[in-house]
């Protein structure tokens, strides 16, 4: 009888485990299955992402980015927010210069105004957001190695409208906003706020009623950024991975490849603990009837320095 009863005491416990070991079995399937999903779901995004320069085709540069890579060495990425309409190639309205150095895990991010008078290679001198309307992410790139005498490893172009939609994606983003004023008929008080995809658009368009101008939205820019960077750090509702990943497929290209992104997930991600925001200094000026930003040699001299040192730094 005492045999009979442990005998069924067995049974229920191996019956209990394995109900227990059925639904463990079917959580890591379900969870399994999800992450390969979201897994497959980055590779599909990556790729239509992905959108390859003319000087990517040099086996060289590849030589030079594994390099920078295996070594954890600083790499400078190039962020252009393009208002892209049918039919108009648009204007980078945005222009920010990323340096990450991951020996220091810290971040310069230099605004670029957009009306800053260069030399456009093959194009003269000319506002620098206008390289991008002749000759696409291309001669931007090149237009800004050159004006700031710095290496760009990548670009990331963003079409602002997507931007939007990605702000909306992550429950929005908090900023502290030091001025009151009113854009595309939004009223933006001093103070903490929360901001929507379209109210983070009009807070980062507003220029001309900002006594700074291109200073002051160029601070809102980065601020907004900065916020957006934090969120998407935080984030943990899963369930949006795939709608957040078909926006940034269908708004962002860049010339990363999936294993570069993964390194910069791994290597790069510490730099936005220490960001350092930097601002061009120059004055307006109106040549053949149209107004400049005249930048002196001697302040892109500063700015490429800084940079430089902030790349070599360990």
């Amino acid at each position: 009888m005492v045999d009979s009863r442990k005998e069924f005491k067995k049974k229920k416990k191996r019956k209990w485990l394995y109900w227990v070991g059925g639904i463990l079995l079917f959580l890591l399937l379900v969870g399994g299955g999800y992450a390969w999903y979201v897994w497959d779901k980055i590779h599909d995004t990556v790729d239509t992402m992905h959108e390859p320069l003319e000087r990517d085709k040099d086996p060289q540069r590849q030589k030079v980015i594994n390099n920078i890579f295996s070594d954890k060495k600083s790499i400078n990425i190039l962020l252009l927010g393009v208002d892209e309409r049918e039919g108009d190639k648009g204007r980078s309205d945005t222009m920010i210069l990323m340096s990450l150095n991951p020996k220091t895990n810290s971040m310069k991010m230099l605004s670029i105004p957009r009306d800053t008078y260069v030399n456009i290679p093959s194009r003269g001198l000319d506002k620098i957001n206008h390289a991008y309307a002749f000759g696409g992410v291309e001669l931007a790139v090149q237009t800004v190695e050159e004006a700031f005498d710095l290496p760009v490893h990548f670009y990331g172009k963003v079409n602002m409208e997507g931007f939007k939609l990605g702000v909306d994606s992550l429950g929005g983003v908090t900023i502290s906003n030091d001025m009151e004023f009113t854009q595309d008929g939004i009223v933006f008080e001093k103070g903490n706020l929360h901001l929507n995809g379209k109210e983070a658009l009009a807070y980062i368009r507003m220029r001309k009623g900002d006594p700074r101008g291109d200073m002051g939205r160029n601070e809102r820019q980065r601020a907004v950024i900065t916020a957006a960077m934090d969120e998407a750090a935080s984030f943990s509702s899963i369930t949006k991975v795939g709608e957040i990943l078909d926006i940034l497929g269908n708004n962002v290209n860049t010339d990363l490849q999936m294993k570069n992104m993964q390194n910069l997930f791994t290597n790069y991600l510490g730099t936005r603990a220490n960001i350092d925001t930097m601002e061009i200094s120059g004055s307006g000026q109106i040549i053949g009837g149209i107004w400049y930003y005249i930048v002196p040699e001697a302040e892109f001299s500063r700015i490429s320095t800084e940079i430089k040192n902030h790349m070599e730094a360990r």
